[in-house]
């Protein structure tokens, strides 16, 4: 039987884990131009997870608005899903997640901050959001491994680095030689980030996956 759903994903989650979510017709990141073909085949409700940024043309805002004029559910969140449906959800889209808040409350405005590197493949991530360090650092900052002005140095210093070259290792590293923390601070700062630090954009695909299963009635 024909999914009822098409989910736009894999850098934030990869399809594998998605289908153990939902069942759904999964795409790779989308990008401009696709929505219109999977409007005309009649699914129900289109997810839309992670898309193309930069290289080649994103998702448009007209083109999200025409499914939601055609009487499909949008739902976004985590990526590209929550920018766009930041932008877009007094046209009815639906958004998600605590990126997407961050979004519609001005938290973040860039882009840049849920832009990864991606193995051309696999379209898995293979650098860190800005979003996750956002998290993770503000965790640090509440475990005590760091003080009020090291996390802001350390936040300053990753967002001031290119997309794809953001990593936790890269970070501390960078951080010890500027002097923005001290070199003892550095292993454990590292090892929290990886360790224990949380994946934002994973947590949020996963609700809207969740939220795209309660449409489709299967919850």
């Amino acid at each position: 039987m024909k999914a009822k759903a098409v989910v736009f994903a894999g850098s934030s989650i990869s399809h594998e884990e998605a289908r153990t979510i939902l069942t759904a017709n999964y795409q790779p990141p989308v990008k401009r131009f696709q929505l219109e073909k999977f409007v005309r085949q009649g699914y129900k409700v289109i997810g839309i997870i992670d898309g193309i940024f930069f290289d080649r043309a994103a998702v448009g805002h007209r083109e999200i608005i025409a499914a939601l004029d055609a009487g499909i559910k949008v739902v976004g969140g985590s990526s590209m899903g929550a920018l766009r449906a930041s932008e877009l959800d007094s046209h009815g889209m639906i958004g998600v997640g605590k990126i997407y808040g961050w979004y519609r409350d001005g938290v973040i405005e860039s882009d840049d901050e849920v832009a990864v590197s991606t193995n051309p493949d696999t379209f898995e991530s293979i650098s860190i959001p800005l979003v996750n360090m956002r998290e993770n650092l503000q965790a640090a900052l509440a475990a005590g491994l760091v003080t009020e002005e090291e996390h802001g140095s350390l936040l300053k210093l990753a967002i001031n680095t290119y997309y794809p070259d953001r990593s936790y290792l890269g970070l501390v590293k960078e951080g010890v030689k500027k002097g923005l923390i001290p070199e003892e601070k550095g292993v454990p700062l590292r090892d929290f980030c990886i360790k224990s630090g949380v994946d934002v954009k994973k947590e949020d695909a996963v609700l809207v996956l969740e939220t795209v299963k309660k449409l489709l009635g299967e919850a």
